[in-house]
This record gives C-alpha cells, structure tokens and sequence, in this order.
C-alpha cells in the first residue's frame, strides 16, 4: 500500500517516511506529480514559511496533485504547514492557499510564548476513525506560529493563548496541526489508522 508523501523542499519528509514504514504503510518521498498520483493515499507534510510552501507547491505542479487526490475518494493526511495550506489562506504570507477548508490561520498572540514548541494537550470535539483510539487530553507534539480558528471541520482543539484547530477533517481529508511523527506511540496510532483507511479505500 504506498503512501506518497509529497517533497516540495518544505518538510521534515524522513522522520514521516520512517513512521508510515513503522506502521506497515510504504512510503514513497516523491516530487513528482505523476509518481504522486499513482499512489493509495497521500501526506503533504510542512514545516516554515505558508508562503514559501505555497510558492513550491505550485511551481512544481503538486498543488493540482492535492486537489486531484482530495476529489478521488483517497486519503490525505496533511501535517503542520502541511494542515495550513489545505485552507484559504494564512496571515503569515498574502499567497492563497488550495481553499479546500474555509478559513485562514492566525499568528498566536504575543501573550504567550511564540513559537509554540513542545507537548500540549488535544480535545477531542468529533469522532473520526485515525483518532478513534486517541484518549482526550492526550498529548501530542506541536512546533508552529500560526494556527486556524476552530470551525465546522474541527475534530481537535487545543489551547495556546487562543483555542486552535489541532485537527480537521473533511471527507477524505485528514490534518493535524501537531506532528503525528514526533509525537510517540498516541502519534503513531494516528499514522497506523491512517494507513488502515488506504487499504481499505
């Protein structure tokens, strides 16, 4: 079952590739789209600048590659920059985003500590099946600036000088503001329920 996870020069792409491998799924780190295409399911992994992610995505023709996989009925699995720019835009950068959620993400205020880096709690607001077996108030690991508002697609909140979305979800689409490949075991049952759905799709 291969699992592409997107190279678009934004990403920690190898600590990802390692936890799909842990939990039976074969990734495959590609740039290229028709490779992408090819594949059971799909993360888009990100870490820095919504802008520069924005701008390689579409210079290397892997936006259309997430919009063509979220109209099939094949998981994606974004993570981090990777959840951001599945939305309509971020304040960080004036570049739009793929606009497959609506809304956009926020600095976190300047009350807190800026990034937010480390180990935080997640509530659970709606079922989804990857976070089925995931305790409320488990915690999981965050490194970001910038996060979407909580909203109709939200299936996890967490709190960091304002509420945020730690998780969305729409149809195929699956997204965690948090890094499942960071965040120990709760983080690779994610993965693994995940990888479930692409066989099964």
């Amino acid at each position: 079952m291969k699992v592409a996870v997107l190279d678009y020069g934004m990403g920690n792409l190898r600590s990802v590739a390692r936890a799909l491998a842990h939990v039976g799924a074969e990734p495959e780190v590609t740039a290229d789209p028709e490779t992408a295409l090819r594949a059971d399911a799909l993360v888009v992994p990100g870490v820095g600048h919504f802008g520069a992610c924005m701008r390689n995505l579409r210079e290397r023709g892997l936006d259309e590659v997430v919009l063509r996989f979220a109209g099939s009925s094949r998981p994606v699995f974004g993570v981090c920059v990777g959840m951001q720019v599945l939305f309509e835009g971020s304040e960080e950068d004036p570049a739009p985003g793929l606009g497959l959620l609506p809304g956009r993400s926020r600095r976190l205020p300047a009350g807190v500590k800026v990034p937010h880096m480390g180990w935080n709690t997640v509530e659970w607001l709606s079922p989804h099946p990857y976070v089925r077996d995931v305790p409320n108030g488990a915690y999981l690991y965050f490194v970001h600036s910038f996060a979407p508002d909580v909203g109709g697609e939200t299936v996890g909140r967490t709190e960091h000088g304002r509420p945020f979305a730690a998780a969305v979800a729409r149809d195929n689409v699956f997204a965690t503001q948090f890094h499942p490949e960071k965040s120990g075991e709760v983080g690779l049952a994610i993965y693994a329920a995940f990888a479930r759905e692409a066989r099964a799709a």
